[in-house]
């Protein structure tokens, strides 16, 4: 497989022969307002460019995953310039009735057993914070894939550490994990999604696997970056096991 990260929770997954983009937010810089009651209320989103043209991005792609349907994850951008026909996975009947109410005519609800093309879909749950702030974030979903081809991949999607994604890894045995780990918060109600302890927690249950960490320093309320991520992956010896793309770096595994 490769995995080309483009920007915050956005790559583009070359799996078993074919292409699958993950969570488009494929915005001009400064296009949306700051995420409210949140740090960096002088900066939009995203607060960096593409780091390629969009055409680029969206060619030959097969398939669109969207694990949430939250701005960042999938903007209008994204919807003008998707194909209207192409597939489209996502998590439950209401996103998929809201992405079919854009205009998209071939929208899938994801579930355990799903198969595309000969590759397998499986759907996971995922918590997008902790406490109180659940009911704001709303739900949230991440997918494993896996094939006789290919190492199994884990994309967690919008979560914090908890039990269910240990079970998944320990359920799934994923080689390639990506995890967003940018820490993002409001001004109250804690992490949004995975900080550096949690991404030690996934190394910890996933010791043998690579585990990439994406949805960093693009959009106003993270918290955690890129150079302080690496520096605590140095601190516990772990830098051959996690990653931290740049805009527009790709991996093969």
């Amino acid at each position: 497989m490769k995995i080309n990260h483009i920007r915050n929770a956005t790559i583009v997954l070359e799996y078993a022969g074919k292409r699958f983009l993950i969570d488009p937010m494929l915005s001009a810089k400064g296009t949306y307002p700051p995420f409210p009651n949140s740090p960096r209320q002088d900066q939009h989103n995203p607060l960096v460019e593409l780091p390629t043209t969009i055409d680029t991005i969206i060619n030959g792609i097969d398939a669109v995953i969207v694990t949430h349907l939250h701005y960042d994850h999938w903007d209008e951008a994204a919807k003008e310039a998707l194909p209207k026909e192409i597939k489209v996975f996502t998590q439950n009947e209401e996103d998929a009735t809201e992405i079919r109410q854009a205009g998209f005519s071939n929208v899938e609800i994801l579930h355990e057993d799903t198969v595309f093309e000969g590759i397998q879909l499986i759907k996971t749950k995922g918590e997008h914070g902790r406490g109180e702030i659940l009911k704001l974030a709303g739900s949230v979903c991440g997918v494993v894939l896996k094939h006789p081809t290919e190492k199994t991949l884990y994309v967690a999607g919008d979560t914090v550490w908890y039990e269910e994604v240990q079970t998944v890894i320990e359920t799934n045995k994923p080689e390639v994990i990506v995890v967003n780990a940018g820490d993002n918060q409001f001004l109250q109600g804690g992490s949004l999604v995975m900080g550096k302890d949690d991404v030690y927690e996934v190394y910890k249950a996933a010791p043998e696997a690579k585990i990439m960490c994406v949805h960093m320093e693009a959009v106003n309320h993270w918290a955690l970056s890129r150079e302080e991520l690496k520096g605590f992956i140095s601190e516990k010896q772990i830098t051959s096991n996690v990653l931290v793309p740049n805009d527009g770096e790709a991996f093969t595994f």
